[in-house]
């Protein structure tokens, strides 16, 4: 059975279908979740349709996974449905703003963290895709998305043709910060990340990017100030077109 301790990310699947009486009942059950006021501020677009999961590869990048897993699912703060309904209850909704935006966006990473370890202990195999907010405009296009609702996640999902090794962790006392936060030092910096920058693979790494550390990959190559300021600016006027910004 696969616990927290030894999940991996699922990048290859099998041809063996996900019924949808089987994700219905795992998406139910994740919304048992925490949630700001009992709201559910989140919504789902499940993409199973193959045309319509080559219309979203290339907001995630091409990653091949998007078209082969059995669905697609985006993950959406959704203050609309909460709106509308306040409209035909005679309130005077305001949620056209960026504090509702974290509120709904910080309810839909916790129901799919919540479906991600259901979909998990059930066999399933997921990717979760950063990608969703690097084009969210692509994403908001394709899936007809009205305003104030905004996609915050992806996750591919279906049954498993890899077995991929866990992924390495750094030490508790790492993130863990007693009382107060307590700053890093170059000294526990080296002690936190000596096992992570010593595993052969991250060497590998290293050595086909031709860098002289692990960090440069991530900072030079994988995640570059002028990607992410470009990337920031799009983010933005989604966030506009969506209706939380003004």
């Amino acid at each position: 059975m696969k616990t927290i301790e030894n999940r991996t990310t699922i990048r290859k699947y099998s041809n063996r279908e996900l019924s949808n009486t089987l994700l219905r009942e795992l998406l139910a059950r994740a919304e048992h979740t925490p949630t700001m006021g009992n709201l559910q501020l989140y919504s789902v677009v499940a993409t199973r349709d193959q045309e319509m999961k080559r219309k979203l590869a290339p907001a995630h990048f091409g990653q091949p996974m998007v078209e082969n897993a059995a669905v697609v699912l985006t993950f959406c703060a959704d203050f609309r449905r909460t709106t509308i309904w306040a409209e035909n209850r005679k309130g005077n909704p305001g949620y056209g703003n960026f504090l509702s935006f974290l509120n709904a966006a910080t309810d839909t990473l916790l129901y799919c963290q919540t479906f991600t370890n259901l979909a998990e202990e059930e066999g399933l195999g997921t990717c979760f895709l950063g990608t969703t907010i690097y084009n969210s405009k692509q994403i908001i296009d394709i899936l007809k998305l009205p305003k104030l609702v905004m996609p915050v996640a992806t996750l591919t999902v279906g049954y498993p043709d890899e077995s991929p090794k866990v992924s390495d962790r750094l030490p508790i006392e790492s993130i863990l910060h007693e009382e107060t936060y307590n700053d890093y030092t170059p000294e526990s910096i080296d002690r936190y990340y000596k096992e992570k920058e010593s595993l052969e693979e991250n060497l590998h790494f290293v050595e086909i990017n031709k860098t002289e550390t692990l960090a440069q990959i991530f900072t030079d190559i994988r995640y570059k100030k002028s990607d992410n300021e470009a990337i920031s600016v799009g983010l933005l006027e989604a966030l506009k077109q969506q209706g939380f910004l003004k």
